[in-house]
């Protein structure tokens, strides 16, 4: 059976990235394409490296027949998925690439994205997007919430060592190194070329980031007691790609035990030898995660990094790999590109 998908949102990033994956996907059909500001352009003429494909006219919202569509991919900005998911169709499935659904509680929405959220209904129902770790929630869901790309970086990282109890809670430091695509698509003078080609600049520092709030509902509900790591992400020029080193009091060697463990059956997370650690280039492109530990010269001390294509596995890849859930599908369909290298 094919299923029609909507892309809503698709002239961005992770819109483009969501169709160059659906192209091959043996059970998805693209049967519409929003972009408002670039209706009734085609896709080809948005990105030219898709014009091979056979590929809707971009449109508005207003113009789609969601009767006809099965499931909804929303890579709209933060704060416009609300009001839109509450009038769909209930027939119709959602993920939600944005941060409209990421934090169950009102409040915590409020704190981190300064208003009030318009469907707090939805906001309880929808299920967290980490895909390896709440696969049997998604697959029963109606709306699916995408995680944030440095907060999914990060949790791959650390989820199964605070479940284990295996490092300091209120000993966690993390820095993020994130491609210049996670900011977006549209035009800001501080992401030209000549601003910064040849510079690394840290960003939302001292405790402001948004993806702090994932950080702290997730780690605190896996501890069972309150966890607020140190994060500090920076942009790097490069286009795609996210590396987080994290920085841990724990036994090295149990704690890559515990992740090889953990990640052992799971089709795109590869936990590297022991004393060997990823860099961003092995997975550009595709939906992988790599981890690698390794131990510091004092003992007691460890880092773990974690990398990830922000655009695929962080957004795009995610998106479709809980679709696939969603719809009772492979959940690897469609999601087993090599990276491209170099």
């Amino acid at each position: 059976m094919t299923y029609n998908v909507a892309i809503l949102g698709a002239s961005g990033y992770t819109g483009a990235e969501l169709v160059r994956i659906i192209a091959t996907h043996p059970d998805l059909r693209i049967a519409a394409l929003s972009a408002d500001r670039k209706a009734g352009q085609t896709m080809a003429s948005v990105y030219p490296q898709l014009r091979h494909l056979d590929l809707p006219v971009l449109c508005t919202i207003e113009e789609i027949d969601f009767a006809k569509i099965d499931l909804v991919f929303a890579a709209l900005p933060h704060g416009l998925s609300q009001a839109l998911v509450r009038d769909l169709p209930a027939s119709v499935k959602v993920v939600d690439l944005g941060a409209d659904f990421r934090l169950r509680d009102p409040a915590a929405y409020e704190k981190w994205y300064g208003a009030a959220h318009v469907a707090t209904d939805l906001q309880k129902e929808a299920v967290y997007g980490l895909t390896e770790f709440y696969r049997d929630d998604i697959r029963k869901a109606r709306l699916v919430a995408g995680t944030g790309c440095n907060a999914a970086t990060v949790q791959f990282a650390l989820r199964p060592l605070i479940e284990g109890g295996l490092i300091d809670l209120d000993e966690i430091i993390c820095d993020l190194k994130n491609g210049i695509s996670g900011a977006g698509r549209s035009l800001k003078e501080n992401m030209l070329f000549t601003e910064r080609q040849t510079d690394v600049l840290g960003y939302s520092q001292g405790g402001k980031h948004r993806h702090l709030g994932e950080f702290d509902q997730e780690f605190t509900a896996l501890a069972g007691r309150p966890v607020e790591i140190m994060f500090t992400p920076h942009l790097v020029p490069m286009s795609r790609g996210i590396l987080a080193s994290c920085y841990l009091r724990g036994d090295a060697k149990a704690i890559h035990a515990a992740l090889e463990a953990r990640y052992a059956n799971e089709p795109f997370i590869v936990v590297l030898p022991f004393g060997q650690l990823p860099g961003t280039g092995a997975v550009v492109g595709s939906n992988f995660c790599h981890i690698g530990v390794i131990g510091d010269r004092k003992p007691g001390r460890a880092m773990v990094v974690s990398t990830l294509d922000n655009l695929n596995k962080g957004s795009s890849g995610q998106a479709v790999q809980n679709a696939n859930l969603m719809l009772g599908l492979d959940e690897t369909a469609g999601l087993m590109l090599a990276p491209v290298f170099p």
